[in-house]
């Protein structure tokens, strides 16, 4: 607990604090265990209030090259959610919030989730969002350096990624789950794979003190094998924005400039196959001119062009040009 504190790692200190609150509870010590979970609240508040960012310390060593940090941009009111997902994703924070009241009756919060959905229906932004949420450091596992050929190094590295999901809590993506997790049995499949997927399976079992939330997304879930499927607490579909979810992000984007009355049905049609975030990046790109321009007004056709310079990079990325 005081190594934790002398680090700064304050999610972790807290974390130990919550056991010790929970284990005093247990003993019939429940004005102490009341007492430490009332600090732990009011301590997380004064976090939440600061002004001033508290960095989180990047993955060194062995780490660096399997795993990415990133700060937290968003939270889950900045992705627009169907009613039915948006319930499912705030009982998750909910119980990952009150982890501790769950653990003194010997439950655990779930914390582990499947996002399958097309590309640029939000996945990654909502396990962003997640993290946002929670105040928790976001950590992308970067298959690239996971995945290798040599016997047996693959599942080495996923070990040192679920050790560290015990040592610091955060929200762990691995992207394009599929990679890790296909079929057992598929034809183009090789042993070592086979080994990777039941070492995953077998670390996604283990006890995590920390309750670190492990979110895999998939753009393929037919390719999952499904005793991997059995294995997560919360698997959630995601599609593409609708075009009421389009009006939403765009009106959303747009606060506080004025919209007057927008082209609705052209700006569906330039929205088409974009992401969340990338409609609400363009919109945000049309407020930014609109302030250099010294107006408080953005247009349907100042909308249509930023859309479709977002369609541009999209092309570009997906097509790129032989050299």
């Amino acid at each position: 607990m005081l190594h934790s504190r002398a680090e700064g790692d304050d999610e972790q200190f807290y974390s130990i604090a919550l056991q010790v609150a929970a284990s005093e509870a247990r003993q019939g010590r429940r004005s102490s265990a009341e007492a430490l979970r009332s600090a732990v609240e009011i301590a997380r508040k004064s976090r939440r209030e600061t002004p001033v960012a508290i960095p989180f310390a990047k993955p060194r060593g062995e780490l660096e090259g399997l795993i990415e940090h990133r700060e937290p941009r968003y939270t889950l009111k900045d992705v627009v959610l169907d009613q039915t997902l948006r319930a499912r994703l705030d009982e998750l924070v909910r119980e990952q919030q009150k982890r501790s009241w769950l653990r003194e009756h010997g439950k655990t919060p779930n914390r582990r989730a499947l996002f399958v959905g097309p590309p640029g229906s939000g996945k990654t932004m909502t396990a962003e969002a997640l993290a946002g949420q929670l105040l928790l450091p976001l950590f992308v596992i970067r298959l690239e350096g996971l995945i290798t050929r040599f016997m047996g190094e693959t599942a080495a590295k996923l070990r040192l990624v679920f050790d560290e999901t015990v040592k610091r809590r955060g929200v762990y993506l691995f992207d394009e789950f599929d990679a890790v997790g296909g079929r057992r049995n598929a034809t183009n499949d090789v042993a070592e794979m086979r080994r990777v997927l039941n070492s995953f399976l077998q670390y996604m079992e283990e006890e995590n003190s920390t309750d670190s939330l492990i979110i895999g997304a998939t753009n393929h879930p037919d390719l999952l094998d499904n005793a991997l499927l059995r294995r997560f607490d919360l698997v959630a579909p995601f599609d593409m924005p609708s075009q009421a979810q389009v009006r939403q992000i765009i009106l959303s984007a747009l606060r506080p400039f004025k919209a007057p009355r927008l082209a609705w049905k052209t700006l569906f049609k330039a929205a088409e196959g974009l992401s969340q975030a990338e409609i609400a990046r363009a919109t945000e790109d049309a407020v930014k001119s609109a302030i250099l321009s010294e107006t408080n007004v953005v247009t349907s056709d100042q909308l249509v062009r930023r859309l479709g310079e977002r369609r541009a990079m999209q092309e570009a990325f997906s097509n790129p040009k032989p050299r």
